[in-house]
């Protein structure tokens, strides 16, 4: 009997313990596969593909260019290529690269948002680490441009001193971070979406300005808003709702549309996240402190009805054939207006019932305190790919001369608009090659880091000549 009970209990332990490694294999296959989806998930929340991926649309594999002030950066590949993308880091090499900016082959530059990502937890770090090496294919293939700025900004190393003034953010507990969590919009916002990355001003060593938190910047020539709880500069008159539609489609009609960088994020990211990632926003947003900025009284997207003009000049046969604007020499704003942009946006600037061509008044590209947003509308179009499908507006770069477009934007200015808002050729000019104020570390890093040249040139002599001296003694 006990030689049976035995063979019995082998016979079980047989049958239970490929049942065993089975329910193992499952539960591990479930929990990579719940890592995978996370770590897609948190790519798309931190718009890594916006950046990494290049014009020919191969995710991760590089090539986007960023314009900086200091000359073009070029994104790198991020794929799990061993050769040319970050296929052979380990993931501690690859946390320290996203929340430091120090990689195996040296210092970022800032235009990747590490100041941010400092504030990643490691779940997230995990999961996307996971991602990139598992979920992503192999972009084998050598990069057509490589960062290279002028000097000093040549010498990565110089970045150590400027990580040590700001690059101090630390992580938000987990607990209190994930989705659900009290302080998950805070997170989103600071960290993982870096919103303060565009909307925050710069100061004169190109650092984040925290006492201007969100209070808007300046980017590639866009005029980025203030995104602060302020009621006339800010977002405090837009409904939680309004700001959920417009992180997800670009649009909360009545209030704005999104261009340029934002386009890009909605597009990417913002689209892709959830509603209670998008509510989390909302409401975090709705906490910050109000700043005001200068010379606004009224919100930008108060001014909600047409100034009159005379239909009869304004309803006419107008050439549509494609080289017209090209060829034609008007510097008349209401027939630049009628050729280019009623076809659209009505002749009374009302826009699309359903507001798929959105109205030219209540609106903040129009109604605010600076011109450079409409212009660049103007300039170089308007496009994102929502959940909803395709949001485009022609550029007319080529088409039209930099006086037109001053000649255009007044009149959408003086009809739709803020009245106060002129704009001259020359302004579109210099909005056209990007608009900037030239940064003073620009002006001063130069200088600074030939005297630093000097200045240890002359101590390797004095030190030399102190040696010798010595030694004659």
């Amino acid at each position: 009997m006990k030689g049976f009970g035995i063979l019995r209990s082998c016979l079980l332990g047989t049958i239970a313990l490929p049942l065993m490694l089975s329910a193992s294999a499952h539960a591990q296959a479930a929990s990579d596969a719940r890592t995978l989806e996370h770590g897609a998930y948190v790519a798309r929340a931190a718009d890594c593909m916006a950046c990494h991926t290049a014009g020919d649309g191969t995710p991760y594999g590089g090539g986007y260019v960023i314009a900086s002030p200091m000359g073009n950066i070029y994104a790198t590949n991020i794929s799990p290529s061993k050769r040319y993308g970050i296929g052979d880091w380990t993931e501690a090499r690859f946390a320290r690269a996203i929340r430091t900016g120090v990689t195996p082959h040296g210092h970022l530059y800032p235009a990747m948002p590490y100041p941010a990502y400092a504030g990643m937890t490691d779940d997230d770090v995990h999961a996307l680490y996971v991602y990139l090496m598992h979920g992503v294919k192999p972009v084998d293939r050598p990069p057509e441009h490589v960062t290279a700025l002028d000097f000093p900004f040549s010498q990565r190393w110089i970045m150590a001193g400027w990580n040590i003034l700001f690059g101090t953010q630390t992580p938000i507990p987990a607990a209190e971070t994930k989705a659900g969590a009290p302080r998950r919009g805070e997170y989103l916002v600071k960290v993982l979406a870096h919103c303060s990355t565009c909307h925050t001003p710069r100061n004169a060593l190109m650092g984040e300005s925290q006492k201007h938190f969100l209070a808007g910047g300046s980017l590639g020539g866009w005029h980025v808003p203030n995104i602060t709880s302020d009621s006339v500069t800010g977002i405090g008159g837009w409904s939680h709702d309004e700001l959920v539609a417009y992180l997800r489609s670009g649009a909360a009609h009545g209030k704005s549309q999104a261009a340029g960088a934002m386009a890009e994020a909605v597009e990417h990211s913002l689209r892709f996240l959830s509603d209670d990632d998008l509510g989390a926003i909302a409401d975090y947003l709705k906490t910050v402190p109000a700043i005001r900025e200068a010379g606004q009284s009224v919100p930008s997207y108060a001014r909600t009805k047409p100034k009159p003009d005379d239909l009869a000049m304004l309803d006419h046969a107008v050439d549509r054939q494609p080289d017209a604007m090209a060829n034609g020499a008007s510097l008349n704003g209401r027939d630049l207006f009628v050729g280019a942009c009623a076809s659209c946006h009505q002749l009374n600037g009302q826009g699309t019932a359903d507001q798929f061509y959105p109205s030219l008044t209540a609106n903040t590209a129009t109604g605010g305190a600076t011109p450079q947003n409409l212009v660049l509308a103007i300039l170089k179009g308007v496009h994102r790919t929502t959940n909803d499908g395709t949001v485009a507006m022609p550029a007319f770069q080529e088409e039209l001369t930099d006086a037109q477009v001053s000649a255009v934007a007044d009149y959408v200015f003086q009809r739709f608009g803020n009245p106060a808002l002129r704009i001259t050729p020359e302004q579109v000019t210099e909005i056209r090659k990007g608009g900037e104020t030239r940064p003073f570390l620009l002006t001063i890093a130069p200088i600074a880091t030939y005297a630093g040249l000097l200045v240890l040139a002359l101590l390797v002599v004095l030190v030399g000549y102190l040696l010798v001296r010595r030694k004659k003694v």
